[in-house]
């Protein structure tokens, strides 16, 4: 075989691949925006069908012969080429060492555990959803010790969403944010406090919803490449870089809570929409790290949707859809109100100061779930003492504690981690970014276009195709640096609360 024959094997593969990806994306879908709840088993076992024939295909004699031949001629490739075999290699080498039956197993498994979840939420009853949970932890340590057994089992999790990440630099790098953050924090709250309590009230869906295409409008996400619908916990799914699906879930006591998971979600999107088109079907389509996706969702929710120039955007549609509520609302009142930091429960209603600390939370407990000092019956406790010792605030239920979060039920141990990582890293962009134009000019005119036009050409459009921390370089001529991240929260609250 010549390598242009393999190649064009190659992408053959590739894009049937991505049709079973594409039809369980979509079942999935369908089960958490409306499908009926009596029908989990079936789509439980439609998706292991699915998965079963996916793996079959990855993992036949004919793929991995293909992908081995590539690999030992990758000097004949030339650089997009190279990236795209060796990011499928290493993916197809995690799920190969997977045993069939297991990871079959597991899907179905995912598919309950989704289900039974929404339920625990509702009914505060963690018990319903705990032996799923423990078998998700049990899998994701056996899974972790089949693909490297010489690895710690969380070091192979936090890899598998962000390259080249392990325990020993995300201690550091939150070790680093609580230097900077608690001391800050302390000082604000001794400061006199924000009144926010206009953003709570009666709000209904309908208006929101007006709200939420507003903003995403703002944004250019169009109905023509963004649908939003609405879940319990609001999720980005990409499908290809011309149609992605997020959610959001409407509060109708809260205005700001389905306003920015639109703003928060619709940064992932437009991430995706701004991949190459031509990646789409390979292994280099979609965002390189859940780290570099979860910086354009927090930019966009935080750096942007939370700065005066934005607010300045909002305020007059806010005033228009509620006019009994903001009519004795200053803009600036506004502004301030939406950064109020204050020591919270959920993490998605979290300020900005305080959010990594809720990050903090997950990933110190997922250390321990994995490494098997903490068993899942103990969670609820641990979860609550955590949040008393690092945001000071008593857990009044689960619901509001260790099941609010969807991660776990979707097996996404190792995910918590690249929320306060993005964040910083979106302070990094972001300050590159102001050398080049004036942000918040841009954005107080409208021109929202213009921040995703330098953010495709910067990032976005090169997909998977550079390492994390290879795209950092690239696009701010410098290695990671989360002062950027400290600085910017500094200069910010700092301002905000006259410290």
């Amino acid at each position: 075989m010549d390598v242009k024959t393999a190649m064009e094997q190659f992408l053959k593969l590739q894009s049937k691949l991505a049709a079973y990806q594409h039809a369980s994306n979509m079942i999935y879908l369908d089960g958490v925006t409306g499908a009926p709840s009596d029908g989990s088993e079936q789509r439980g076992i439609t998706l292991g069908i699915l998965s079963e024939e996916e793996y079959n295909l990855q993992t036949c004699k004919q793929s991995v012969e293909l992908v081995e031949f590539l690999m030992a001629h990758r000097d004949a490739l030339d650089f997009t080429q190279r990236r795209m075999v060796e990011n499928y290699h290493r993916a197809s080498e995690f799920i190969a060492s997977i045993p069939v039956d297991e990871y079959v197993a597991y899907t179905m498994l995912l598919n309950d555990a989704e289900q039974v979840w929404h339920k625990a939420k509702k009914q505060n009853d963690y018990s319903l959803f705990q032996p799923y949970l423990r078998k998700i932890v049990d899998a994701n340590r056996r899974f972790a010790g089949y693909y490297k057994p010489d690895w710690k089992p969380y070091d192979v999790l936090l890899d598998q969403y962000e390259y080249g990440l392990n325990m020993e630099t995300a201690d550091a790098f939150f070790d680093a944010l609580k230097a900077k953050i608690v001391p800050l924090l302390q000082r604000v709250q001794a400061a006199p406090q924000i009144d926010d309590s206009f953003l709570f009230g009666d709000f209904p869906k309908a208006k929101q919803q007006e709200l939420a295409a507003f903003a995403m409008n703002l944004m250019g996400l169009h109905d023509t490449n963004c649908i939003l619908r609405e879940s319990e916990h609001p999720f980005t799914l990409n499908f290809n870089s011309k149609d992605v699906r997020i959610t959001t879930h409407y509060y109708p006591d809260n205005v700001a809570s389905s306003l920015f998971s639109v703003v928060h979600e619709g940064g992932h999107a437009l991430y995706e929409l701004g991949v190459r088109g031509d990646y789409d079907r390979t292994s280099l389509a979609g965002g390189v790290s859940m780290g570099i996706h979860e910086s354009q969702s927090r930019l966009y929710e935080n750096i942007i949707g939370r700065s005066r120039a934005f607010v300045g955007l909002i305020y007059p549609e806010l005033c228009r859809l509620f006019p009994d509520t903001f009519k004795n609302v200053t803009q600036e009142q506004l502004y301030r109100a939406l950064n109020k930091a204050q020591p919270s429960l959920i993490r998605t209603e979290a300020d900005e100061l305080t959010y990594s600390l809720h990050v903090l939370v997950r990933y110190e407990l997922e250390k321990e779930l994995i490494a098997g000092t903490l068993d899942v019956d103990d969670l609820p406790q641990a979860w609550n003492e955590k949040y008393k010792t690092y945001l000071g605030v008593d857990v009044p239920n689960d619901t509001q504690g260790v099941l609010q979060d969807s991660h776990w039920s979707g097996g996404n141990i190792g995910y918590f981690p690249s929320y306060a990582l993005g964040s910083a890293y979106g302070a990094q962009f972001m300050a590159k970014m102001r050398e080049d134009f004036d942000v918040d000019a841009c954005v107080a005119n409208g021109q929202l276009s213009k921040v995703t036009e330098w953010l495709h050409e910067h990032l976005h459009q090169y997909g998977a195709l550079y390492h994390p921390s290879e795209l950092i370089e690239k696009c701010c001529g410098k290695p990671f640096d989360p002062t950027y991240y400290t600085d910017y929260l500094e200069k910010k609250f700092s301002e905000i609360y006259a410290l």
